[in-house]
C-alpha cells in the first residue's frame, strides 16, 4: 500500500465551503498520487472553531463547543471523500464531549463507509491542566482491507506498553497523528514513533500539524513534518526512515509499505525484538544495587 502522512497547515476558515474545499483538495491530491491510506494530524479539526467566529475560537470551552458544532458535518465529509476516492482516511483529531468527559478523538474512515474511532489514552500537561481533556475509550486494532491498523495519538506513542498492546492484538501498522508546538515536541514524538517501530518490528506513520494561527486557542503555533518509519532490518532502510518530509513544509509525505516485510522481520529478522520482549519482565525484578567507591 501507499501511505500519505500530512504536514497539515492550520488555517483560519471563514465558511464551511472554505473548509470543505481545503479538505477535498488535500484528499484528492493524495489519491491522485496513488495513496491508499491518508493520515491527518492531531487537533487538525481545531480550525473548525473558526467557523463559529473569533470569540468562540479564542477560549478553551468556546473552541471545544465550536468544533463540536461542526464535527458531524466534517465526519460526513471525510466519509464521503473516503468512498469517492477509494482511500482510507485517519481524520484530524478533535476534542469531543463524551458524557461528562472531553476526549481527544480521531476517526478512521474506510471506502466501504465503515468508521472506527480511537481516543487518546494519556494526556499531556496542557490537555490536563488547560483543557481538562481526559483519556477516552480503549485502544483498538482495526482490521481493514489494508491490514491491521492501530492508532496512537501523539503523546501516546511515547509509552511502549500502549504500542505493545496493539502489536499483541495483531497491529502491523501504527498511525501517529501529532500536534507539537515546539521542535523538541516534534522530536519527542518522532523518536517515540521510531522507537516503537524498532521494538515492535512494525511500521509507524506520523503526521504533524504545522503553521501559526493566533486566533485558534491552544494550537496557535505548530511545528513538524510527516514521516514513515520501520525497523532498521532487512527489507527496510538501515536508518529505519522509510520517508520523511521537510520540517514545517506543507504537503504529503508518501511511501510504499509492504506489510509482508513486517511479517518477514518478525519471523526471521536479524534481530527479534518483538519475540524477545518477554525476556524483559523476569530481569527487571533482579536489579542489584552495588556501591562502588
Amino acid at each position: 500500500m501507499k501511505i500519505a502522512t500530512a504536514a497539515y497547515p492550520l488555517s483560519w476558515v471563514e465558511t464551511w465551503a472554505d473548509y470543505e474545499t481545503k479538505i477535498t483538495e488535500w484528499v484528492a491530491d493524495a489519491a491522485a498520487r496513488g495513496a491508499d491510506l491518508l493520515v491527518f494530524p492531531e487537533y487538525g479539526a481545531m480550525e473548525l472553531a473558526g467557523l463559529s467566529g473569533e470569540q468562540a475560537a479564542g477560549s478553551v470551552q468556546g473552541s471545544i463547543a465550536a468544533v463540536g458544532d461542526w464535527l458531524d458535518q466534517a465526519n460526513t465529509l471525510f466519509s464521503r471523500l473516503s468512498s469517492a476516492h477509494s482511500v482510507h482516511i485517519l481524520s484530524p483529531s478533535a476534542p469531543v464531549r463524551d458524557g461528562n468527559l472531553t476526549v481527544n478523538r480521531a476517526g478512521l474512515f474506510t471506502p466501504s463507509g465503515a468508521i472506527g474511532w480511537q481516543d487518546k489514552q494519556i494526556m499531556t500537561r496542557f490537555e490536563r491542566d488547560d483543557w481538562n481533556v481526559s483519556g477516552g475509550g480503549p485502544l483498538r486494532v482495526f482490521d481493514t482491507t489494508l491490514g491491521r491498523i492501530g492508532v496512537l495519538i501523539c503523546y501516546d506513542c511515547e509509552f511502549p506498553l500502549l504500542a505493545k498492546a496493539l502489536a499483541d492484538s495483531g497491529a502491523e501498522l501504527i498511525l501517529i497523528p501529532s500536534c507539537t508546538e515546539a521542535l523538541e515536541g516534534y522530536w519527542r514524538v518522532r523518536i517515540g514513533a521510531m522507537a516503537r517501530a524498532l521494538e515492535l518490528q512494525c511500521v509507524t506513520a506520523m503526521s504533524s500539524l504545522i503553521g501559526t494561527e493566533p486566533r485558534l486557542f491552544a494550537v496557535e503555533e505548530n511545528t513538524g513534518a510527516g514521516g514513515i518509519f520501520g525497523p532498521p532490518d532487512k527489507g527496510f532502510p538501515p536508518t529505519g526512515v522509510i520517508a520523511c518530509g521537510t520540517l514545517d513544509t506543507p504537503g504529503w509525505t508518501i511511501a510504499e509499505v509492504d506489510l509482508d516485510a513486517i511479517r518477514a522481520v518478525r519471523a526471521d529478522g536479524h534481530v527479534l525484538n518483538l519475540t524477545h520482549w518477554e525476556e524483559q519482565p523476569p530481569r527487571v525484578t533482579q536489579v542489584e544495587y552495588s556501591r562502588l567507591t
